[in-house]
């Protein structure tokens, strides 16, 4: 069985970025997904589920809500080995296109108060498990490290 494309990345050179993963194609139409790399794999250690649900559910939220892009996304949700996040938008895009989309997302989390959007027993299936003050970190922390001074080394997969 062949591997699949996500797992013939290099993940020891694997830096915390933003990164196209693959585009797929439906039809006429192209579907982007991203890889939104939060921490350096096998370096760092791993969100835990808390934090993971909290941005889900805020970062979900904020997509499917926003003014431009709502129309476009198609899944935002975790890795399961808890070291990001994929987006998938419909629509042919590289990562510099989506870079003031993802800065305004992670601002929102960052600078997110109140109540959780869909953290009670009725919207969710495991509504207890959020940490909000850990998802406003590793956003302010991404936001940081990566968003705002992002280089091709955190654009583009490592050769």
């Amino acid at each position: 069985m062949e591997k699949i494309a996500s797992f013939t990345i290099d993940h020891i050179r694997l830096l915390p970025g933003l990164y196209v993963s693959r585009k797929d194609h439906i039809g006429s139409e192209t579907v982007t997904t991203f890889d939104i790399r939060i921490t350096k794999p096998n370096e760092e250690p791993v969100m835990n589920t808390a934090e993971v649900h909290t941005i889900e559910h805020l970062g979900a939220t904020f997509l499917r809500n926003h003014t431009e892009y709502a129309d476009r996304i198609v899944y935002f949700g975790p890795m399961g080995c808890r070291t990001g996040f994929y987006l998938l938008l419909a629509g042919d895009y590289v990562s510099e296109d989506i870079l003031p989309l993802m800065r305004e997302m992670f601002a929102f989390i960052r600078d997110f108060e109140g109540e959780i959007p869909g953290a009670c027993a009725k919207d969710c299936g495991n509504y207890l498990d959020m940490n909000l003050p850990m998802a406003r970190y590793y956003a302010n922390k991404y936001l940081r490290e990566v968003l705002e001074q992002a280089g091709a080394e955190r654009l583009n997969y490592p050769d």
